[in-house]
């Protein structure tokens, strides 16, 4: 599969896009080792913050086009909640939160001086519904949605957007007993949480994609496509995987062809393999995204 460099890109039109998924508070430890039994690491960095795959996936979209996102997601009722609400409304998403009576999810990434990760999730993943009282009609004008975690019944409200892509992690049985075509379904060939088996799917998205890090990926139909050379180096895998989601709703939602989507969704996973934690910092946007519409 042919990929398309940045420059090359047709600019993004105006669009709104949706995420509906799930947060973790994540802290990030920048180690020397990952953890073996009996050896004690040593944290070089650390931060904490809003995460997990439809955090992250709703503030890349946000950057890449250059407008509000709208972000359905369930928080709970407690300090990480407010101040997960708090934090991703000032990197300038809609927040439209179904509180629960239940602890927001935790998290701990490490990472090592080679870029490599581990995860750790603490708690139950708290979702949104389709009985939260949000503002799902609202996806029926949306140009495009990203799911991550949700039910049945609110994936139907966001089939009704005009492109919606997932992820495997919303779930496969899920996503059969549904009976939607996705337009896209984005997830890991390497992860065993994310991998599937296309004969699994009835019906077939109308795109299949398995990432494969560093080596670059599988698009049912399409072929293999490379991973873009890092042009700084690899300092933290986490968040590469939402952000190349990210892009490829980004270009199926503004009419691109698979392969310009998918060209963009690997320069922004690939980006963001080249800083600490979940976000790169704001001020970077601006050099980094010649896709976006000027509004000046």
């Amino acid at each position: 599969m042919k990929l398309w460099e940045l420059n090359e890109l047709p600019n993004l039109p105006k669009m709104k896009l949706a995420v509906v998924g799930h947060v973790e508070w994540v802290t990030f430890l920048s180690v020397d080792k990952l953890p073996k039994p009996g050896i004690i690491g040593h944290a070089q960095e650390s931060l904490e913050a809003p995460a997990g795959g439809g955090a992250v996936a709703a503030v890349q979209l946000s950057r890449i086009i250059d407008n509000q996102i709208h972000f359905f997601t369930a928080l709970g009722k407690d300090e990480l909640g407010k101040k997960s609400f708090e934090q991703l409304s000032n990197l300038g998403l809609k927040m439209c939160v179904a509180w629960r009576d239940k602890p927001t999810r935790k998290g701990i990434s490490l990472v090592d001086n080679e870029g490599d990760r581990a995860i750790t999730v603490i708690g139950e993943r708290l979702q949104p519904s389709a009985k939260d009282p949000l503002p799902w009609n609202d996806l029926n004008d949306f140009d495009g949605v990203f799911v991550t975690a949700t039910d049945v019944s609110s994936m139907k409200h966001c089939r009704k957007a005009r492109v919606m892509t997932a992820t495997p992690r919303l779930g496969l049985k899920k996503i059969q007993s549904s009976g939607l075509i996705l337009d896209a379904l984005i997830g890991s060939g390497l992860d065993p949480d994310e991998r599937v088996n296309n004969d699994e799917l009835d019906p077939l998205p109308h795109l299949i994609i398995k990432t494969e890090g560093k080596m670059g990926g599988q698009a049912y139909p399409g072929g293999d496509f490379k991973a873009i050379n890092l042009d700084r180096p690899l300092i933290d895998a986490y968040g590469c995987g939402d952000s190349f989601a990210a892009g490829v709703t980004a270009g199926l939602s503004a009419g691109w062809t698979h392969d310009k989507a998918i060209s963009l969704g690997t320069h922004w996973g690939a980006k963001a393999a080249t800083y600490f934690g979940p976000y790169f910092p704001q001020e970077t946007v601006e050099k980094s995204n010649p896709n976006h519409v000027d509004t000046k």
